[in-house]
Order: structure tokens, then sequence, then C-alpha cells
């Protein structure tokens, strides 16, 4: 009898116990502003790791902010002397790998001219081809040299380096990968609309993030969705011409500016959404596709089935239509 009651006794102990480890995992929400924008981070932990969050997403801004004088990126553009920096590096060999996937569709040397069209930090005003050829010498990741031992080099000072296409996307992966690290196995990382999304949500399912339907609206207050998608165990990340731009006359200006030919890009493809491994990947192939157009993007895929993505254009009657690659569909049950 004696054992019987102690075995019951342990049961119960072990019961409760787990019971306890389970429910004391409680959800908990972080949000805040970052790198010009809003992020919002949900996750299932016994401790609050709030002041941990920010602790990341300062470190990736102080290695990567154009808007911080005293970052790494900033002093690098300036010319001075760097120290080594783990944020930094990874982004910058990263960023050159998808800028050489994509013969330089991707490129991080196109900041002089994001300016020059009035999407940096300098005012618009009117663009000559003058103006667009003299720069177009410094621009281009060839320009670049990355190695372990000397890390980043340029072969002219006026070559600048904007990590801003790809360095959100780190952002999401830098915090997902401290909630790992912190033993956090459900969770979801947005910021400025960038995802990383592990295990499940409070209700025990899949993470659902909604594509925005591409209609223009520089306010970003309309947020009309044109799908939800269903994600756990990947990132998301999406590109558009539909916030960020202006009319000069009749004509709309994009802030997505093509490195090779140094004008904003023309063609039908309004948004790109990708999925991937890592949000740094996604961010960089959503950028991508933006400057390929929709023909170049479809091609692109077919032949790189490790990402997936979501291609909303405009046909010849200014309809919204869809491509999107085989493996997408599985996101969207």
């Amino acid at each position: 009898m004696l054992r019987r009651i102690a075995a019951f006794s342990f049961l119960l102990t072990l019961i409760i116990g787990t019971w306890y480890i389970l429910s004391s995992k409680k959800y908990h929400v972080a949000e805040g502003r970052i790198f010009g924008t809003t992020y919002h981070i949900k996750y299932a932990s016994s401790q609050n790791l709030d002041d941990e969050i920010v602790r990341s997403l300062n470190e990736v801004d102080a290695a990567l902010s154009m808007f911080n004088d005293s970052s790494i990126l900033s002093r690098f553009n300036r010319g001075e002397k760097i120290e080594d920096n783990a944020c930094f590096n990874e982004v910058v060999r990263h960023g050159l790998e998808v800028s050489r996937e994509t013969q330089g569709a991707f490129d991080m040397t196109v900041a002089p001219l994001v300016n020059l069209w009035g999407f940096g930090f300098k005012h618009r005003e009117e663009v000559t081809r003058q103006q667009v050829d003299s720069l177009r010498q410094y621009i281009g990741y060839q320009n670049l040299t990355y190695s372990k031992h000397e890390g980043l080099r340029r072969k002219h000072p006026s070559v600048t380096l904007d990590c801003g296409a790809i360095a959100k996307g780190y952002g999401v992966d830098h915090v997902a990968k401290m909630l790992s690290q912190r033993g956090c196995r459900n969770f979801m990382v947005e910021i400025g609309g960038e995802v990383v999304a592990r295990g499940v949500n409070p209700e025990g399912e899949k993470w659902s993030v909604g594509i925005t339907k591409p209609t223009d609206d520089s306010t970003g207050v309309r947020n009309e969705l044109q799908e939800i998608i269903h994600i756990t165990d990947c990132a998301v990340a999406t590109s558009g011409n539909y916030r960020n731009f202006y009319y000069k006359g009749q004509r709309k200006i994009s802030h997505t500016i093509n490195p090779t030919t140094g004008y904003p890009v023309e063609h039908s493809l309004l948004s790109a959404t990708v999925i991937a491994p890592s949000c740094m990947t996604a961010d960089a192939y959503a950028t991508a596709f933006m400057v390929m157009g929709l023909k170049r993007a479809e091609e692109f895929l077919k032949s790189h089935r490790q990402i997936s993505a979501y291609l909303i254009y405009a046909d010849e009657e200014g309809r919204l239509q869809v491509w999107k690659s085989e493996r997408f569909a599985s996101y969207l049950n």
C-alpha cells in the first residue's frame, strides 16, 4: 500500500511539475520602434525577455544604420577605420552572395542613386542623365570585396554602402536567434512587415501573416489584405512600390532603383513576397525581384526552389494579377 501511495504521489508531483513548467511559459508581447519603423514580437517564455530584445535590436542598429552617425556602416562610408563586427560582417557577406546570385539586381552600393532620386537624405530635384551617368561608375557590387582577414574593402572612396534592403530582415533574424538561444520555441518576430515565425501561436496553430494589396498608399494606413498565409519555422519579407513613391507630372517615381540603369524601375510588378529560411535572405530577394520585374523573377524562381514567392502585378488593363511559385501554395492552407 505504501509503495502505491508513494508511486501515486510521485506521479502526481510529476504531472503538477510538468503542468507548471508548461503553463509558466506564457506568451509575452514586446512592441516599439526601431530602424525607422515599428516592431511587434510575441514569444512564449517563462521569463520576460523584452530588455534583451531591445539590446539585440540596438546591436543591429549600431552596426548597420545609415541614420546613426556612429554606426559601423556610417563610419565605413566616411572612410574611417572600423573594428571587426559580427553583425556587419554577416550582412555584408550574405548581401554580396545575393548580388552575385541575382547578377546585381540586389546591390548594396545603390545609395548614391537612391539619394539622387530623392529617397535618401537629399531633397528631390530635377535628375539629369549626366548626374545618373556620373554616379554609375561608383555603383555595382563588383566595387566591393570581402575577405575574412581583410574585411570589407572598396575600390574607390566614393563607393558607399546601403544595407537598407537587407538590414531589417537581419534584425528580425538577430532577435529570433536570441529568443531561440534563451529556450523559446514558439514565437513570431515582426519588424516593419518582415517576419520570422517559429513553432505555434497561442492557439497552438501556425502563425498567420497578411500580404498587403499593393494599392498606391504613401500614408500606409489602408493595409487592405490581398492574401493571408500560414507559416512556421521560416521567414517572410515583402518589397513593393506602393508605399514609397512620388509623382513628377504624370510619371510615378518609385523608390526601387535599378542599379544597372540608374533609373527607377518601370514595369508591371507591384510587390514581391518571399518566403525563405532566413529573413535577411527573404528581404534581399524581395528587393531583387522588384528590380528584375515579373518575367526575370519567374525564371529565377524556377531554378531556385529553396525560396518561394508570391508576385502581384498589373495586367495590360491595370487589374491586379498573381503569380506564385510552386511551393507557395502550401502556405495558403
